[in-house]
């Protein structure tokens, strides 16, 4: 695809959310990613969602592994274990980079791997540290967003539907490779790194501070529905009944908020009556519903195409509450240039993205959708020099998929 990573291969053996992300990120900077997968898939192949009600291919699968070679090996034997083992460590510079996340296998130990390269940089996605599996919604349970996410009078805990922390993995998993590769050119000297899905999760909450907090109250942050914590934060209908989030957390973002909706006078009167003053954003979120009862009317009396235009000549700090089938629309009309039509083998086009980094101010390409191990035969001829021969009885044994797939 072209890139910064242009001249680096990495392999990667791994299902699922964190590790493809990680591979996807490298694919769209200009890496050769080479997939490797069971034959006829692995457990994230078919994962909704997918085309045609669900029955046709996944548009999850292709799009998190766009731009990659795929290639098929049984790895249950020993012929494919050893083709997988020579691809994570074939020689050259900018080779022997391997992604997974395979635990609990012997052969593919990392200790296995650096005996046929000791230069191998290998950075392995776990759930736990201990080797035991988790899933962002596992570990998102146990670090406590369920029991402060929802409306004020729920009890229940209520899941983000956003994997978060496995996107969180996936980039983590990119930087690392990244720093590795640094490091071995520095020094000669592989790199085998461990990214635990709980530890990413567990992490980004203790950095937010939301630990430090419940360790000082002795207790969980109360839910408070839409309002941002701390600040100043909350939707607002419009007279045609759709809906705007309206955010002010710095005093300039106050002042015209107040400003576009006539309500300083209003303010100025409740500062004065509460003793407190509204550009702290802490007082803002004290005085949270008061300051929504006085703006409400305000978004009421107008329809949302009037309010976008009165938020956007104040530059108010504001979005709108749309669905994915209004994006859909809008890229379809043009807008969004990140996004792009992913054509599939088997099924209608899906939309996926180009990488989110501008690169001297351009997008690069999206990156085609694999069809599952339809670069076996080209990538073990170039990668491991297996001749025409070789790679027939490799197909004759079953070793690898069949020649030619179609999804």
């Amino acid at each position: 695809m072209g890139g910064p990573l242009e001249d680096l291969r990495v392999v990667e053996c791994a299902s699922f959310v964190a590790g493809p992300t990680a591979g996807m990120t490298l694919a769209q900077l200009g890496a050769s990613v080479i997939r490797i997968d069971p034959i006829g898939g692995g457990p994230d192949h078919a994962r909704w969602p997918a085309a045609n009600g669900g029955t046709g291919d996944s548009y999850y699968w292709a799009s998190l592994n766009k731009g990659k070679q795929s290639i098929t090996v049984d790895m249950r034997s020993e012929r494919g274990r050893e083709l997988v083992l020579a691809l994570a460590t074939a020689p050259g510079e900018d080779r022997g980079v391997l992604v997974d996340n395979v635990v609990g296998r012997r052969w593919m130990a990392n200790d296995v791997l650096t005996a046929r390269r000791p230069d191998l940089i290998h950075v392995r996605v776990q759930g736990y540290p201990d080797g035991r599996p988790a899933v962002d919604y596992t570990v998102n349970a146990e670090v406590g967003i369920p029991a402060i996410t929802g409306g004020e009078e729920g009890a229940a805990p209520v899941n983000h539907v956003l994997p978060a922390w496995d996107l969180l993995t996936g980039l983590s998993v990119s930087t690392a490779v990244l720093a590795a590769v640094h490091q071995r050119r520095r020094t000669g000297e592989g790199v085998y790194s461990e990214i635990a899905l709980s530890d990413v999760a567990l992490a980004g909450v203790a950095n937010l501070g939301w630990l430090s907090e419940a360790a000082e109250n002795g207790r969980d942050r109360s839910r408070h529905g839409n309002h941002v914590y701390g600040s100043f934060g909350v939707d607002f209908a419009c007279a045609d009944g759709k809906r705007v989030m309206v955010v002010a957390l710095t005093p300039g973002q106050w002042k015209a908020l107040v400003t576009v909706t006539g309500t300083e006078a209003v303010f100025t009167a409740l500062e004065k009556a509460f003793g407190t003053d509204l550009t702290d954003e802490t007082e803002r979120y004290r005085l949270r519903d008061t300051i929504a009862a006085v703006l409400k009317p305000w978004f009421l009396e107008r329809d949302s195409e009037t309010v976008a235009d009165e938020l956007n000549r104040a530059r108010a700090l504001w979005g709108r509450y749309q669905g994915m089938a209004d994006v859909v629309t809008a890229h379809r009309g043009g807008e969004h240039r990140l996004l792009a039509d992913l054509p599939l083998p088997g099924g209608p086009a899906g939309i996926t993205a180009r990488s989110p980094l501008r690169w001297n101010g351009e997008r690069g390409e999206a990156g085609s959708a694999p069809v599952l191990g339809a670069d076996t035969d080209q990538v073990l001829a170039e990668v491991l020099g297996l001749s025409d021969a070789e790679i027939g009885e490799l197909h004759d044994q079953q070793v690898i998929g069949e020649r030619n797939p179609q999804q």
